[in-house]
């Protein structure tokens, strides 16, 4: 019988729980080893470790699972579940002692991602959802906001400088129509939708990994999230998350009102 999606949550909490005390015995601690990736993405020996102890754990536990990970190489399963795996979401925080970074885990059966869990432990919070049964953070149910207007809307984002990957385009059109803006960027500010603290988050580069946990947690709070262009897909290459409400106005400002319907 194939398990149901909250079937994965323990295994994902297990996996997040050894995460944590990863990172925490790295974090802030001097003389970190990074390197810089031909990506100019820069992993740390956590990263490393974290995504080490979950494969290990993968194939002890559950060796049908495939793996994705941002760190190492893609392995078939036996199966058609996959765990995908961004050791640390926020590296260059991690590095720099900023606690916005979190460890995201996801299972994916057959192209939809069923279930995932994120966490924070220098924040102290943890997120988790499976297709059916809500997203919590903590045990509490999470829903996103019911505005219904721009105007009224928080707006998250990432760098808006032109180091990485640059604002996404049209993103200062959407600043202008908004209440409000904050800078959390990285997972949080997708977490921060799906707990209604605000309505829109965005990232222009994404890669599987830093949304696939992202994109169910948003979902079974009652949010949408796609790519720039609409695609929703953990392989849409941006992420755009919402309260769903403003989903096709902030897509449509961000493209400049030239975005078909």
């Amino acid at each position: 019988m194939r398990p149901a999606p909250a079937d994965w949550l323990p295994f994902l909490t297990e996996l997040a729980d050894r995460a944590d005390e990863i990172a925490l015995r790295f974090f802030q601690v001097k003389g970190l080893r990074v390197v810089v990736k031909p990506d100019a993405t820069p992993v740390t020996e956590a990263d490393q470790a974290i995504e080490t102890n979950a494969r290990a754990l993968v194939r002890a536990r559950h060796p049908e699972l495939g793996m994705l990970g941002e760190e190492q190489v893609e392995e078939p399963g036996q199966g058609e579940a996959r765990l995908i795996i961004d050791p640390i979401d926020g590296t260059r925080n991690f590095v720099r002692g900023i606690p916005v970074f979190g460890t995201l885990l996801a299972v994916e059966v057959r192209g939809e991602v069923t279930a995932g869990v994120v966490s924070a432990p220098a924040l102290r919070m943890r997120w988790h959802a499976a297709r059916g049964a809500g997203a919590f953070r903590d045990g509490r149910r999470l829903e996103v906001s019911r505005i219904r207007e721009l105007r009224e809307a928080t707006l998250f984002h990432g760098n808006l400088g032109p180091g990485e990957a640059g604002p996404a385009g049209g993103i200062w059109r959407l600043i202008g129509q908004v209440d409000r803006t904050r800078g959390f960027g990285d997972f949080y500010q997708h977490m921060l939708v799906a707990e209604g603290a605000g309505e829109i988050g965005i990232d222009p580069v994404m890669k599987p990994w830093d949304i696939a946990a992202l994109q169910v947690i948003v979902e079974q709070a009652g949010g949408r999230a796609t790519g720039l262009n609409g695609e929703r897909s953990i392989s849409a290459g941006s992420l755009v998350t919402s309260n769903g409400t403003l989903h096709h106005a902030v897509l449509d400002a961000l493209a400049g009102g030239t975005r078909q319907a």
